[in-house]
């Protein structure tokens, strides 16, 4: 796997999934792109926004017709045919996002993308809708944020073909009719990639290896396996109606993972990180035992005493049999905090004494 920095793009970040062949294209004005792509949020789970797959068609864009997320273009000039690439992008290049993607999710409905909308530039737009008609669409309206792209490069060609152009959504987009569309390039899928069977096959393997990897002690890498299969888990939640069935069972997949990485977190001294996942566990588990004792460690290694008994005291409450590990926990973080008061005693003393004289 390969990472680099786009040059002369700030606010770019990109790694190769899988290298491409041949020279890198060279577009000009009416060059059309061919390509599948997935939109995430920059957060734990990756959430997938938006996902060409799932329509069946890739997209095209047109170089030169203004498109309105002007990014795409030079994130796709940086790919060979076949290269599959993630990008990671500054809020500097996703605030339209909102509006790209509603244009593209009407289209894929069958409706009009230009419906009730006036023929202004796209920021006035922007402020003539009070709601996308999605709410995750309003949201990134609302608060702008990184995105990641998530790109394959089938093809560059130089001349618009015949397709079902969309051109008049004002977006350059086109949508290829189905005996258009190339193979995917072959190469090693990963979860981005996966159906719905292929995610939940994956979850008991990553699961595995992230185990097989603490034993080893190679922390980092099983907690990347661990938090691969959580995607794989919360990608497939998001098409369940929550705390019904179907998600249920899928949360039921995620607890263990995402405690499991907590773990490994802990051993790399990511303290913080552990903090903020074992909170937003307990949000949803208020009883989870293994998850107040993993956040209660992470208070203590960070010095915050009085969350760190509340959490080890609700612990021995939840769970009898851990009382003994959480009276030795407690045992060593008075050990740890009197030590620590005594050093910062010493070092308080030592600011504010007086120089002895000659």
């Amino acid at each position: 796997m390969e990472e680099t920095y786009l040059l002369n793009v700030e606010g770019v970040k990109k790694k190769i999934l899988h290298g491409g062949h041949g020279e890198l294209p060279k577009l000009q004005d009416g060059s059309k792109i061919t390509f599948h792509f997935q939109t995430l949020k920059d957060d734990f789970e990756r959430t997938v926004i938006d996902d060409s797959r799932e329509a069946g068609i890739p997209m095209e864009i047109i170089v030169g017709k203004m498109f309105k997320l002007e990014i795409w273009e030079t994130l796709l000039s940086s790919m060979r045919a076949g290269e599959v690439a993630e990008f990671w992008c500054d809020t500097i290049h996703t605030g339209m996002y909102a509006l790209v993607s509603r244009g593209m999710r009407r289209i894929a409905e069958g409706r009009d993308p230009l419906e009730g909308q006036k023929h202004r530039c796209g920021m006035g737009n922007m402020f003539d809708y009070h709601s996308t008609g999605y709410d995750d669409l309003d949201e990134l309206q609302r608060m702008p944020q990184p995105l990641i792209f998530i790109m394959e490069l089938f093809r560059v060609r130089g001349t618009v073909g015949m397709a079902a152009s969309v051109e008049r959504a004002g977006q350059a987009v086109q949508l290829l009719l189905p005996t258009q569309v190339e193979e995917p390039s072959a190469y090693k899928r990963d979860t981005w990639a996966m159906s719905k069977e292929e995610k939940l096959a994956a979850v008991p393997v990553l699961h595995s290896e992230g185990n097989r990897l603490v034993l080893r002690r190679e922390f980092a890498q099983a907690a990347a396996k661990y938090q691969e299969a959580v995607i794989c888990l919360r990608n497939l939640q998001a098409k369940e109606k929550p705390w019904e069935d179907g998600w249920l069972k899928l949360e039921s997949l995620v607890t263990p993972l995402v405690l499991n990485y907590c773990q490994c977190q802990l051993e790399l001294g990511e303290y913080y990180e552990v903090l903020e996942h074992t909170t937003e566990l307990l949000q949803k588990h208020n009883d989870n035992a293994k998850a107040y004792f993993k956040r209660a460690k992470a208070h203590a290694a960070v010095w915050n005493e009085r969350e760190a008994r509340e959490d080890f005291l609700r612990v021995a409450h939840l769970d009898p049999s851990m009382a003994a590990a959480v009276k030795k926990e407690l045992k060593q973080l008075g050990e740890r905090m009197r030590k620590k008061h005594v050093e910062d005693r010493k070092r308080y003393q030592g600011l504010f004494q007086s120089p002895s004289g000659p």
